[in-house]
């Protein structure tokens, strides 16, 4: 569906044309502000028929949006990696509440623990739904490109970071896109209490959409050998604690 953005300009059959405040895509509750009235009204989109400007009903729970900006950010990336930006990953992983998921882009080093942080390259879920855009200047429902060419404007240094080759996690990067877009997107942390798990785990971008039932997915390159280097250091830890 088209994007629901605060800015975003309604019709409403009785109060006429509005323009959004704030949104919540979770709940589909939004704050509407309708030609001089000096206060806001806040509305649901499944129940009190707004319509876009130009008369288009937002269809709200048939055609939900995505609550989520991951599976976005992975067209994105793979677009950057065709052109040679190889060396350009994104993080993913739930937020303690378990409600919303963080996403994490960097470039350069392949290091997933100790990842360089850069303004702009990082959000979250809850944030996403209420204002539906990544942080660099970019607008609701931009295109790959658009959003490719927003961060190249916003920050052209960190961008050149990303430029090189890494073939192995490219790879695997790919395959992951095929199985999962472009309703699903993949978490590098499990849910809280769940643990990492064998595979990959996979969620919908937004409620409509079933749990994923497709391939397994394995993890990413150097996922996790990195982790049993962690487990091989851990008994020296103890033997020094006592």
């Amino acid at each position: 569906m088209k994007p629901i953005a605060p800015g975003t300009v309604v019709f409403h059959r009785y109060r006429g044309y509005g323009v959004l405040m704030a949104v919540n895509l979770l709940t589909g509750w939004v704050s509407v502000r309708f030609g001089s009235e000096q206060r806001c009204i806040d509305l649901c989109l499944s129940s009190d028929e707004l319509q876009y400007a130009n008369g288009e009903p937002i269809l709200f729970r048939r055609e939900a949006p995505d609550r989520m900006p991951q599976a976005r950010l992975m067209a994105m990336m793979r677009c950057l990696h065709q052109g040679g930006y190889q060396r350009l990953y994104l993080y993913v992983w739930p937020q303690p509440s378990g409600m919303h998921w963080r996403w994490h882009l960097f470039a350069g080093r392949r290091d997933w623990i100790q990842r360089p942080w850069r303004e702009g390259w990082y959000g979250s879920g809850s944030d996403y739904a209420f204002n539906p855009v990544m942080g660099w200047g970019d607008s609701p429902g931009a295109t790959s490109d658009e959003l490719i060419e927003a961060l190249a404007r916003f920050d052209p240094d960190g961008l050149a970071q990303a430029l090189g080759k890494d073939e192995e996690h490219t790879g695997w990067f790919a395959g992951v896109c095929d199985a999962l877009l472009p309703g699903y997107t993949y978490s590098m942390g499990g849910m809280p209490g769940h643990g990492f798990g064998g595979s990959l785990p996979v969620h919908p971008v937004r409620t409509s959409l079933k749990a994923y039932d497709g391939a397994a997915l394995s993890w990413p390159p150097g996922w996790r050998n990195m982790f049993r280097w962690r487990r091989e250091s851990q008994p020296c830890r103890h033997l020094l604690m006592i």
